[in-house]
């Protein structure tokens, strides 16, 4: 997994001590709401919507669109905020401890094939919206609210024009 350059750098200062980031996860589906977007991470072979972390001073908007873009080479448009969670703590094979602040965001496709694009993981596809692959019941929940809440109308006003 890619680390960026900005938690290197604190890493080189507090070392494995724990790390207070923010995260954004991506729930990408096609405008007939009809297919999702997947990833297979290339460190534990799960499926998972897209995730990454949130770049200093970036909305996190934005960071879900960067994230859907380098790691599946798919263009979306941010819908709406699904879900505002913590996740963690986590130690990471390195000795890296992390806790995070994940804003989850449900995402349209604009354009893009979508094909495993940075290396994070093995695989992006889509799969039929009602048969997502199997997740733990984090992105499960993640993944249930954000049909749900399009089922029922729910819409953010105050994101950004351009992930709109």
């Amino acid at each position: 997994m890619a680390t960026p350059d900005f938690i290197l750098a604190l890493r080189e200062k507090v070392g494995t001590a724990p790390l207070w980031l923010s995260g954004a996860t991506a729930v990408v589906l096609t405008p007939q709401r009809d297919r999702a977007l997947f990833v297979r991470r290339s460190d534990n072979g799960e499926w998972t919507p897209v995730t990454g972390i949130i770049d200093p001073l970036e909305h996190p908007a934005r960071a879900a669109l960067r994230e859907i873009e380098e790691e599946t080479g798919v263009r979306a448009r941010v819908l709406h905020l699904v879900a505002l969670d913590t996740v963690g703590p986590m130690t990471y094979p390195n000795g890296d401890e992390a806790s995070y602040l994940d804003l989850a965001f449900v995402c349209e496709w604009k354009a893009g094939e979508p094909h495993p694009a940075d290396g994070e993981n093995t695989e992006a596809r889509w799969f039929p919206a009602d048969q997502p692959p199997p997740m733990n019941d984090r992105f499960t929940r993640v993944y249930a609210r954000a049909l749900e809440q399009l089922e029922n109308g729910v819409t953010t006003t105050d994101l950004p024009a351009d992930v709109r």
